[in-house]
C-alpha cells in the first residue's frame, strides 16, 4: 500500500510549473515489497517531472530512489516497518530520501572505491554516490532514533 501527502510552499512566480524557488515537499509512505519500488519511482518522476527538473537529474534520482527503496525491501523487508520517501526541493537543493525503521545502517563506500568485479551485489550505493558525486551533490546515513534515512541531495537546477 501506497499512501501520498503532499506540501508546497513555493513563490508565486509566473512560471510555477519550474523547480519551485522556495521549498516543495512530497513523501509517500509505503510497506517495504518489491511491489513498491516501481510505485515510489513513477511517483519520484512524475514530481520531478511537474518540477521540469532536468533528464540528466531526473534519471539520475530515479536510479537512487530504485537502488535506495530496493536496498530497504532487500535487507531490512518487515523489520523496516513503513519506509518513507520524500523529494524535497529549496534552498537551491534538490532532496531524495527513503527512511526506514531498520536497525542495520547501509555502509557507504569510500572515497575512490572500486566494485570487486566478482561480487554480484553491493554496487548500488557506489552507482549513486557517484553519479551524485557527478552532478555536484552528496550521499549520506542519517541514524535516527527509529531506524535511518538515505539522504541523496544534488543541486537544483
Amino acid at each position: 500500500m501506497l499512501t501520498t501527502a503532499d506540501t508546497a510552499d513555493t513563490a508565486d512566480t509566473a512560471d510555477t510549473a519550474a523547480v519551485p524557488a522556495l521549498r516543495s515537499y512530497v513523501h509517500w509512505v509505503a510497506d517495504p515489497d518489491a511491489a513498491s519500488v516501481p510505485q515510489v519511482r513513477s511517483r519520484v518522476r512524475a514530481t520531478l517531472d511537474g518540477w521540469r527538473v532536468p533528464a540528466e537529474v531526473v534519471d539520475a534520482l530515479l536510479l537512487a530512489v530504485s537502488e535506495l527503496v530496493g536496498n530497504v525491501v532487500r535487507h531490512a523487508g518487515a523489520g523496516a516497518g513503513r519506509m518513507r520517501v520524500s523529494v524535497v526541493a529549496g534552498g537551491g537543493w534538490l532532496r531524495l530520501e527513503v527512511a526506514d525503521q531498520g536497525a542495520g545502517l547501509p555502509r557507504l563506500p569510500a572515497p575512490r572505491a572500486e566494485a570487486d568485479p566478482e561480487s554480484e551485489c553491493g554496487r548500488g550505493l557506489l552507482m549513486v554516490q557517484l553519479l551524485t558525486a557527478e552532478l555536484g551533490g552528496e550521499l549520506s546515513v542519517v541514524a535516527r532514533e527509529f531506524g535511518k534515512c538515505v539522504r541523496v541531495r544534488v543541486p537544483a537546477p
